[in-house]
């Protein structure tokens, strides 16, 4: 399975759900928190998108809403 990245922002009640959703379908090992607000670039790139996942051997992206059925297709996309 690929390292996934949860771009995210604080206080972003979006963001919350999204990792509630990892949580819950098992993945909450399986990825690495990346906040927006640390980097002007990645800033710039999301904005109002997040949360965003990230699949970092194919750098596709996928971005919120998303539910398990397409978190989980997501993450067993073949690289």
């Amino acid at each position: 399975m690929s390292q996934l990245i949860l771009y995210f922002q604080p206080d972003c009640h979006l963001c919350d759900d999204a990792e509630s959703l990892l949580h819950t379908c098992g993945m909450d090992v399986q990825y690495e928190k990346v906040d927006i607000e640390t980097d002007l670039e990645l800033l710039k790139r999301y904005g109002i998108h997040v949360p965003v996942l990230q699949r970092s051997d194919t750098q596709k992206e996928l971005f919120w809403p998303f539910d398990a059925t397409q978190l989980a297709a997501f993450v067993r996309e073949p690289g």
